[in-house]
């Protein structure tokens, strides 16, 4: 062979395998890549060309799938008491993607997943239409009804857990919206789309409250506080004095740290102090035991940190660039401390479990659709926040708010019940209402089955009424109750 051609025939295998490296690349490597974009309408039209699988809770779906008219989708998701649930499923929508569970499992529900390809395989060879798994939640259907009831007309949020195992129990966020509205894609989808954006309804019912939104924790922070003194050895006996004197000026301030009302706050026990919410007690805690030690206790209970529910909630925060005056503020949950309802959850589950806080989870197992188990959630430890004698001493302290304090409208006859109000700050100077919060825990024969957090935007009531154990604990109380029932139905 001549120099030229043997030049042009070693160009042309270049190309060649060229050519053979860039459609590997795109088969193999950029497969999953291409085959998930947004711009890949036939990813689309394949999951929308049969039923998906279905979101269950205490064994029936709470979704569905229709059959539509349209030309490219064969079928659009439907939710039963979507607003009530939207929290926990998110949205599937032909137009707009999908969120939340509906996203994250997505495999799972369209049949896609690889842990179905042996499913997927006997469909094929019988000739039946591919079928997606389910998805089976730890939600309870009662307390989820008693939590939306609950909160009504108010903007706010209710997260209820299993102390025992970290089972979300219920997870409510109002205002909310129906899933079932925005599921196709026809003008009406679009038209509802657009009036739930932040810019056309500024109360924004599609965030999660419940886990995307961070508040001030105002009081219910003290048991945080609370539980740093016990575990650091600042106190041992919770109905010894403690060293608190009322007026108490804030560090590095000439400001004095106030109470609301005319509450028995000097040298007050730690008992008393979290039955009274006295600030200058916590707040003087919180300056002795310094930033460092604070921070510490509530990373321990999950502060400044996310959680994978499988949906991820928003980290809530105690900073670390704080000075004196700050962290003072900050151990009665009223400066830069921002805490999500599930994250106050937490701190009362922990408590109430001795001490032991659990991974909170949403999505108790996946399941095929011949009904076979292909993933099962087991309960897992997150932390231990504090001992288990500092909890029951804890313990002992909530209950005394539940039995005698600011949290007696939580009370459950016959049952015992630990619990703590809140009314945060809310608006420059204090001037808007405050939000109102409690959390708590009811105890069975078997430990506790449920702690719960409440919390109410911008209530009505006024901070000299205790909004929280005027609004939240009610809310709460219900949800309790709802839950106990249901252990003795089981």
């Amino acid at each position: 062979m001549n120099k030229p051609l043997r030049r042009i025939a070693i160009f042309c295998g270049l190309l060649v395998l060229a050519l053979l490296v860039r459609d590997n690349w795109l088969q193999y490597v950029r497969a999953d890549e291409l085959k998930n974009r947004d711009g890949n309408h036939r990813v689309l039209i394949a999951r929308y060309s049969q039923p998906r699988g279905n979101i269950i809770v205490d064994g029936q779906p709470i979704t569905g799938s229709a059959e539509t008219n349209g030309i490219d989708f064969k079928y659009k998701r439907t939710y039963k008491d979507g607003p009530m649930w939207a929290p926990v499923t998110g949205f599937a929508s032909q137009a707009y993607g999908a969120n939340q569970i509906e996203n994250i499992e997505d495999g799972i529900l369209t049949g896609n997943d690889d842990r179905l390809f042996f499913n997927r395989t006997i469909d094929m060879i019988t000739g039946k239409k591919q079928k997606g798994g389910d998805v089976i939640t730890t939600l309870n259907r009662k307390a989820q009804e008693a939590a939306f009831e609950g909160l009504g007309d108010k903007k706010g949020a209710v997260a209820a857990l299993d102390p025992r195992t970290g089972k979300i129990l219920a997870l409510a966020s109002t205002p909310s919206y129906d899933p079932s509205k925005i599921a196709g894609a026809t003008s009406k989808d679009k038209e509802a789309w657009l009036g739930l954006q932040p810019k056309k309804d500024k109360d924004d019912p599609m965030l999660n409250r419940a886990l995307r939104q961070t508040y001030p924790p105002g009081s219910t922070f003290k048991v945080v506080t609370a539980a740093a003194a016990l575990e650091n050895g600042k106190y041992t006996d919770i109905d010894a004095p403690t060293e608190s004197p009322d007026p108490w000026k804030l560090p590095l301030s000439t400001q004095n740290l106030p109470n609301e009302g005319n509450i028995p706050c000097k040298n007050a026990s730690l008992r008393q102090a979290l039955r009274y919410s006295c600030n200058t007690v916590f707040g003087k805690l919180g300056d002795d035991l310094g930033k460092k030690a604070m921070r510490e206790q509530a990373e321990k209970f999950g502060f400044n940190e996310t959680v994978d529910t499988p949906v991820r909630a928003y980290a809530s925060v105690y900073p670390e660039d704080m000075d004196r005056p700050g962290n003072a503020m900050s151990s009665i949950g009223q400066f830069d401390n921002r805490a999500t309802p599930l994250q106050m959850a937490m701190v009362a589950s922990a408590v109430a479990n001795d001490g032991k806080l659990m991974k909170p989870y949403m999505v108790d197992s996946l399941r095929a659709p011949n009904l076979n188990t292909i993933e099962q959630t087991d309960p897992e430890q997150m932390s231990q926040p504090l001992s288990s004698e500092n909890a029951q001493k804890l313990q002992s302290m909530m209950e005394t708010v539940v039995k005698e304090g600011t949290g007696t409208s939580a009370q459950i006859p016959g049952v015992t019940v630990g619990g703590k109000t809140g009314t945060a700050q809310h608006g420059v100077a204090n001037s808007k209402n405050p939000y109102a919060w409690f959390i708590s825990y009811a105890k069975g024969d078997d430990g506790s089955p449920v702690a719960v957090a409440v919390v109410i935007e911008g209530s009505d009531t006024l901070r000299g009424d205790i909004a929280g154990g005027k609004l939240a604990a009610p809310i709460a109380k219900h949800v309790m109750q709802a839950v106990l029932e249901s252990e003795r139905d089981k």
